[in-house]
């Protein structure tokens, strides 16, 4: 049995129900990709579902024991933070729908580089990640949870936190319960260039705590009335976006 690695996060799935349950929670049609397998708990029923599955692992151990475990498998020894998704998406012939299990100490990067890839090149994935995370993507106006990776998330793509997953389904037992989450990308792209306006959402709750009339003091144009007496938490992902074109300097509106 392959023993799991603390320096990579390493937690693995056991549990036939909830592994049944993951790779059903992918929707649609196109070719599928799956980050870190591991010891290939959600593998082979990706297999059933795309005979031709890709999969990117970095534990050099784990990318042994699928090739032996699934000889036709196409399983690459690679980062997933450095994976060029455009020209897997050209490889694979379409779209992809990625899945994975998420390390909880690279969740986000993670997130990000999947949501970063250009539009038309993913179109969807599922991940399972620490419910704590999950609840902030998910997380509503006027809540603790709400902040950065909630607007941010809630305007790139379209995330719905399906279920939860008990720590007792993993080996070792992480301390955390987890919660598996799909995001849809086949979203309206936004009228705002993305980089002012995730700029606009981080400088308004790094100081979460001030009205946006201060907390944006620095981004070289008043804040509108309608917005300036409000702390970040009141605006809703949309008001966001209608509050950053307000603030677009020249050239960063979306064509």
């Amino acid at each position: 049995m392959l023993q799991p690695r603390k320096r990579l996060g390493q937690n693995f799935l056991r549990d036939p129900n909830v592994i049944r349950k993951i790779v059903g929670s992918l929707s649609g049609e196109g070719p599928i990709v799956e980050i870190g397998p591991g010891t290939g708990a959600l593998t082979g029923l990706l297999m059933e579902q795309d005979p031709a599955l890709t999969a990117f692992e970095v534990d050099d151990r784990a990318v042994a024991l699928l090739r032996e475990s699934h000889p036709s498998l196409d399983v690459r020894h690679q980062d997933v933070l450095e994976v060029d998704w455009p020209a897997i998406a050209a490889e694979r012939g379409g779209p992809l729908r990625v899945i994975g299990n998420l390390p909880y100490y690279i969740t986000t990067p993670i997130l990000f580089s999947l949501l970063d890839a250009p539009r038309g090149t993913i179109s969807q994935f599922v991940v399972m990640m620490q419910k704590e995370v999950a609840q902030r993507i998910v997380a509503v106006p006027r809540t603790k949870s709400y902040g950065i990776l909630s607007v941010i998330l809630q305007k790139l793509s379209r995330p719905e936190l399906l279920f939860d997953v008990s720590p007792n389904v993993f080996y070792p037992r992480p301390d955390v319960t987890s919660s598996v989450v799909r995001f849809d990308l086949n979203v309206p792209e936004l009228p705002v260039a993305d980089r002012h306006f995730r700029n606009v959402v981080r400088m308004a709750f790094n100081q979460r705590r001030k009205t946006l009339r201060n907390s944006l003091s620095g981004i070289g144009a008043p804040v509108p009335e309608a917005y300036s007496g409000l702390r970040a938490e009141a605006l809703t992902p949309d008001d966001f976006v209608a509050l950053a074109g307000y603030l677009a300097p020249a050239g960063t509106r979306s064509a």
